[in-house]
């Protein structure tokens, strides 16, 4: 079987996450409360338009600032916001939906972000 790698785009909707995929120049939209219901959706989608194998399909995921700190709801944002070097009230308003960062803030916060999970990733715990 062939894996098809396919870049999902994850945006706050009026009502839960919308997401979007671009498949043979072919955009294809779908709304859900969840990021697994949307996933599934997506994916009949495409088997339904493109005749894609659902067991084939891996989605990339990409997240707007809203729905990255809704998915990792464990992420404080004024410490983020810290390591990135950004304000953290701009960043509590790009995590609100009421200001969108521009491209080069959105490479700050994602690059802040892979830094401290690979700090994380290096980090062991001793057990008494």
């Amino acid at each position: 079987m062939n894996v098809q790698h396919i870049e999902l785009i994850i945006e706050k909707g009026e009502e839960g996450l919308w997401g979007r995929v671009n498949y043979n120049d072919n955009l294809i939209i779908e709304q859900a409360d969840a990021l697994d219901e949307l996933e599934a959706k997506l994916k009949i989608l495409l088997k339904d338009f493109e005749d894609v194998d659902l067991e084939s399909i891996v989605f990339d995921v990409s997240y707007d600032v809203y729905s990255l700190f809704d998915r990792f709801d464990f992420l404080n944002i004024s410490k983020v916001a810290k390591y990135a070097g950004i304000h953290p009230g701009l960043l509590r308003q790009y995590a609100s939906g009421v200001k969108h960062p521009s491209l080069n803030q959105a490479k700050k916060i994602e690059e802040t972000l892979h830094n401290l999970a690979g700090q994380m990733q290096k980090a062991s715990v001793y057990a008494t």
